[in-house]
């Protein structure tokens, strides 16, 4: 069981460190859209609208990709109070009951998130008239994906990064 256990916890390292990279990719991906449109707009004076919505989308992307880290970090879900005034046993159940309402949330956003975006499959982007809303929307059910590995790697092997350093 063990074995199983640190296989699993070697898979959710794996996957919630590829989100994670994938968000901060994300960011500054962002962030460099935003120079660029920053420089053509008034440096150039002819400015890119397409860099609006790229923006958008990367910001999307950056948060859905970032979620499974604050959720493996233990710092998603708080219970903070109820979880420092518990014993032992207690705060076993605190974790499952936080895991069960995270996971199902979770879940929800996949489900709803994938049928949105086979929804806006049909929708295209304006500034961006060759690409569908598929992409954006996609951000949910993927992160979600990423999150309930992450969930599962919590609950298996908690950590409570905020509950430590809060005051």
């Amino acid at each position: 069981m063990a074995g199983l256990k640190d296989q699993f916890l070697h898979f959710e390292r794996f996957t919630t460190a590829v989100s994670m990279a994938a968000a901060c990719a994300m960011l500054a991906t962002a962030a460099g859209l935003g120079l660029f449109q920053i420089f053509t707009r008034f440096v150039i004076e002819q400015p890119a609208e397409w860099t609006e919505v790229l923006i958008r989308f990367t910001l999307i992307w950056m948060v859905f990709l970032g979620i499974p880290m604050a959720f493996r970090e233990g710092s998603m879900v708080s219970v903070d109070v109820l979880y420092r005034r518990s014993g032992a046993r207690a705060k076993r159940m605190l974790d499952i009951a936080v895991f069960a309402a995270a996971l199902l949330l979770v879940l929800l956003i996949i489900w709803w998130g994938w049928d949105y975006a086979n929804r806006g499959k049909v929708q295209t982007v304006t500034g961006l008239e060759d690409v569908s809303m598929f992409w954006a929307y996609l951000a949910m059910p993927v992160g979600g994906l990423f999150c309930v590995v992450a969930l599962v790697g919590n609950l298996i092997d908690p950590r409570r990064h905020e509950l430590e350093t809060a005051q």
